[in-house]
């Protein structure tokens, strides 16, 4: 074994035991973003040009839509649901907030964010969406409510957010919900649909190929018709790069090995390479200060929680078979990942990695 794999394996070990300041964590996390910003900027613009489009073209060849969706499932989605809501704002938004002001509380960037989704996706009541990757249900639980007469259906890989949502979409009286658990990758309605909207937050960081995920979100869509001339439309909210795309691999540091197992970072521009089926109608960019206060916000919820949050993530790793020292892990893993966004995003002033909107329409609209 070589002295830096030693040196790395010693390191995740303090790490896993919360036994790093975060003032020292802070400081090495800066320091690997900039290494990456350094790679990203280390070429030519022509060279770094032609190695997106052939990173972009191996995406395309890919086979499966998406990889290690059970990897997803364990390092996220089904941890402990009380301890991700200890964690988050009252609506329960494991995703970017936003901060007009900058100086916004949790659960109002919560909710600050979810109306820009609905005035960017031109949501109305009576419409039948689709919450496309739905989490713990914050997006369609807001929307259940602020549209009475439309037709949520949220689809997700995990059982236990399924539960969550019906759960409190039941204590609440939403009856316009509908909760589906599959994997997108095999995954197909068993009749036609077609839904007026289509939301997807922060899920097509977990995909691989877009090609093959646009043509089957696309097939959803409702196409025009002189009965309904106004066109289906697809929202989309990514985290990204302002400009390069890679995958987070598994050789590639403590993100890529022990949180996001299979994931990408998508660059601003990417999407516009994959309009086989669909066309973009518009695309903004959200400067990465907006998910660094969002971050913050999740550390500082953890924190003031940290008992409760601690015992719940000790609890669920005994019920899944695994010791109770799994669960302490797992507490100090999430403090790592909330301060590494923090830093990750808040970066240069939030002008390297941000977020990005995109509306699309289907390519055989009128």
């Amino acid at each position: 074994m070589s002295l830096k794999v030693q040196v790395l394996q010693a390191g995740y070990t303090l790490l896993d035991k919360g036994m790093i300041p975060d003032f020292v964590l802070r400081a090495v996390i800066r320091l690997l973003c900039r290494e990456r910003i350094r790679e990203i900027n280390l070429g030519s613009f022509e060279r770094n040009s032609e190695a997106k489009m052939q990173w972009i073209e191996a995406v395309r060849a890919r086979t499966a839509i998406a990889d290690f969706t059970e990897k997803a499932n364990e390092q996220h989605y089904e941890v402990s649901t009380n301890f991700i809501l200890s964690c988050l704002g009252h609506y329960g938004k494991y995703s970017c907030c936003y901060y007009p002001k900058g100086d916004e509380t949790l659960d109002e960037a919560e909710i600050l964010m979810m109306e820009n989704y609905c005035v960017r996706a031109k949501l109305a009541d009576g419409q039948r969406i689709l919450d496309l990757g739905c989490g713990w249900g914050s997006l369609t639980l807001y929307l259940a409510e602020k549209y009475p007469k439309a037709h949520i259906t949220s689809l997700s890989n995990s059982a236990t957010q399924k539960a969550h949502i019906e759960r409190i979409a039941k204590a609440c009286g939403l009856n316009n919900i509908q909760v589906i658990t599959a994997d997108v990758n095999s995954f197909d309605f068993d009749e036609p649909v077609q839904f007026d909207r289509i939301l997807s937050i922060e899920m097509f960081e977990h995909m691989k190929n877009y090609k093959l995920l646009l043509a089957k979100v696309s097939s959803w869509l409702r196409p025009s018709s002189d009965l309904a001339p106004d066109d289906a439309l697809l929202f989309i909210h990514i985290f990204c790069h302002r400009t390069t795309p890679y995958h987070f691999e598994e050789g590639d540091g403590w993100m890529a090995k022990t949180f996001f197992s299979g994931g990408t970072m998508l660059s601003h521009d990417l999407l516009l390479y994959f309009q086989d089926d669909l066309n973009l109608v518009r695309s903004w960019y959200l400067n990465g200060q907006h998910y660094a206060r969002t971050s913050e916000h999740w550390l500082q919820r953890q924190d003031q929680n940290a008992a409760q949050g601690l015992t719940e993530l000790e609890n669920d790793a005994e019920a899944k078979g695994l010791s109770r020292e799994e669960g302490r892990k797992a507490f100090y893993r999430f403090r790592v990942f909330y301060l590494a966004c923090a830093e990750f995003f808040g970066l240069n002033g939030g002008e390297e990695w941000g977020v990005g909107h995109y509306l699309f329409k289907r390519k055989d609209a009128m």
